[in-house]
């Protein structure tokens, strides 16, 4: 049994650390803000606040599409990666500085969405870029394991920010946050730039040549409808973010350890199903269908019983089909899309995934100053039922495509 990729290959280990470093400086981030306005500063109307901060970060991985898709086509993949990481730390130093400098070393809530929306461009090239480039980090035959590992680390990377983003806004304040991001975008910016990509693509597409963004997806009818599919669920999904630190605040009457502890054990199940998911013999239509009706059952849970214990065990469950899902569908998505399609596919994979989330975030948020959070986890919940049957329906004909003879 040969060991795992990212031992036996130190350009993908390099890779791999920078990717934990910003996606767990990106969820410090959002998580601690979050918290900080939810939890610590006594503002009216925090919900809203919170959503539209959740809003703005989740805007540039919609609206950047066609810029993200042409910078990863056309230049060498390595230093988009580290220009994404430092140009990410340079705007966190910036606002440190400012923060430090502003009356009680915070700064105020629309400097905060400014700064969510810079990070989140910066992530917005880092984030497809990487997928796209595991083929050119590992072996053909080490791409499936390398993606479990890329959606695990996302996963772990989710974990550490948003268990650690919480604590640290406690006890050190939004200075103090921002300080940990900058520390880690610049770490990843190094990592990353110091090491050569073996698997080097040809470089240098014009933009008249360059694949249009969302014409790759009319010429891929079946991958598009499961991305369709994955788009409806995230808008479910992804309003956890929200409903966690409300749900704390409101319902458990409890400090901000308890959303930290809510997100590990979402991200501990998405780190278990990014692991074993490669190794479910399931077909499709089994991972996304059932999948997601026990993502469904898992976020209900705290609606229907408001324990803290029980809320956790939802979250794992529901984190562990989605690391399932992410991690069988994702490896399809590397073999089956053509090598010049996908900076341009896994772009508009990104965007298509988190365009719900402005939405969501907004609706959710709203929703959570004015309506029972427990009544929001349940709606969650049956919301996705649907999407789950749909789901079902859309991998079956991938799996169909998939068996058919090549004439």
């Amino acid at each position: 049994m040969s060991a795992p990729v990212v031992l036996r290959n130190r350009r993908f280990a390099a890779v791999w650390v920078g990717q934990f470093l910003t996606q767990a400086a990106a969820r410090l981030y959002q998580v601690g803000i979050v918290w900080w306005l939810v939890g610590l500063t006594n503002r009216t109307n925090p919900g809203y606040q919170a959503g539209v901060l959740l809003m703005a970060a989740t805007l540039p991985a919609v609206l950047l599409v066609p810029l993200s898709s042409r910078l990863i086509a056309r230049w060498d993949r390595r230093w988009v990666l580290a220009g994404a990481a430092g140009a990410a730390g340079t705007v966190g130093l910036i606002a440190a500085t400012c923060a430090a400098l502003s009356p009680g070393a915070a700064l105020p809530f629309a400097a905060l969405c400014l700064v969510a929306i810079a990070l989140a461009s910066c992530q917005a090239v880092f984030d497809p870029c990487l997928t796209t480039s595991i083929p050119e980090l590992v072996e053909d035959e080490d791409i499936e394991a390398a993606t479990s590992f890329q959606l695990a680390t996302q996963s772990v990377a989710g974990l550490a920010g948003g268990f650690l983003g919480p604590l640290i806004v406690e006890s050190f304040g939004a200075r103090g946050l921002l300080v940990a991001c900058v520390a880690a975008y610049l770490a990843a910016a190094g990592l990353v730039g110091a090491r050569r990509f073996p698997h080097t693509a040809p470089r240098g597409i014009t933009g008249a040549a360059a694949p249009r963004p969302w014409g790759v997806l009319r010429r891929l009818p079946t991958m598009r409808i499961m991305l369709l599919c994955f788009t409806a669920a995230n808008f479910f999904t992804t309003a956890v973010f929200i409903l966690m630190p409300l749900f704390a605040r409101t319902v458990l009457h409890t400090t901000g350890a308890a959303v930290s502890v809510f997100e590990a054990a979402l991200s501990a199940g998405t780190i278990l199903g990014a692991a074993v998911g490669p190794r479910l013999s399931l077909r499709l239509p089994t991972v996304g269908g059932a999948g997601l009706g026990l993502t469904a059952a898992g976020l209900a849970l705290p609606g229907l019983i408001p324990h803290a214990a029980i809320t956790a065990a939802g979250l794992v469950l529901a984190g562990t089909c989605i690391g399932t899902i992410g991690v069988r569908f994702v490896s399809l998505f590397q073999r089956a899309v053509p090598a010049e399609d996908k900076p341009a596919f896994f772009t508009v994979m990104q965007a298509l995934i988190s365009a719900t989330l402005p939405v969501s975030s907004l609706v959710f948020g709203v929703l959570g100053d004015a309506v029972s959070v427990r009544a929001l986890f349940l709606f969650q919940g049956i919301g996705l039922i649907p999407v789950a049957l749909l789901a079902c329906r859309a991998a079956s004909r991938i799996s169909l495509t998939l068996e058919r003879p090549t004439p």
